[in-house]
């Protein structure tokens, strides 16, 4: 049985917000400390899974094994503009299909966003790294998971079995935070 853990990251607005109204994420929720917390913990990942908006565009990024959640294609496809990269079509086939058609058999599988693959593997994370900026508001934006804003992104994570774990500091002036929402074992 192939050995696998399930992290997410994310940073997002005191209003639960990742990107603005148009779908971007904006200069103001980019935070130096936090960059270096995402890049860090993307080169110790095995496999990378997003959306077609939530490429991390980082040095390393052409040199990750990667899932690019899709609609554009029936099922598993490679992606002719990265040897590195697999297409999958959720509604097409299964995850482990897809996982298994990059080769990555064991390890670390860190989810990126957007919105959408953060539900698909809402009750699949170990842990979920939320960092949040709380001097940045986003009216209007694109929320992190579907359930915000009627609920926080921590009551969301919180009413799928994880709980948060000590905060960590990433940005000073800023008062950027990052927090491990670990899986609660029954």
């Amino acid at each position: 049985m192939p050995a696998f853990r399930i992290d997410g990251y994310v940073i997002v607005s005191a209003d639960g917000m990742l990107a603005d109204a148009s779908g971007v994420m904006p200069e103001a929720l980019k935070f130096e400390g936090d960059k270096q917390f995402f890049i860090a913990a993307l080169d110790h990942a095995d496999l990378i899974v997003h959306g077609r908006h939530s490429h991390e565009g980082h040095p390393n990024s052409d040199r990750r094994k990667r899932i690019v959640v899709t609609r554009k294609i029936a099922g598993i496809a490679e992606d002719p503009a990265s040897p590195k990269t697999t297409l999958w079509n959720p509604s097409g086939a299964p995850f482990e299909a897809a996982r298994d058609h990059t080769g990555v058999h064991s390890g670390t599988i860190a989810i990126i966003g957007g919105p959408d693959v953060f539900d698909m593997f809402m009750d699949r994370y170990d842990t979920f790294w939320l960092s949040q900026a709380p001097k940045v508001r986003l009216p209007d934006g694109e929320p992190v998971f579907s359930g915000v804003p009627r609920q926080t992104p921590q009551e969301v994570l919180s009413d799928h079995g994880l709980a948060p774990g000590d905060s960590r500091l990433l940005d000073a002036i800023n008062g950027v935070t990052v927090t491990p929402w670990r899986r609660i074992e029954p």
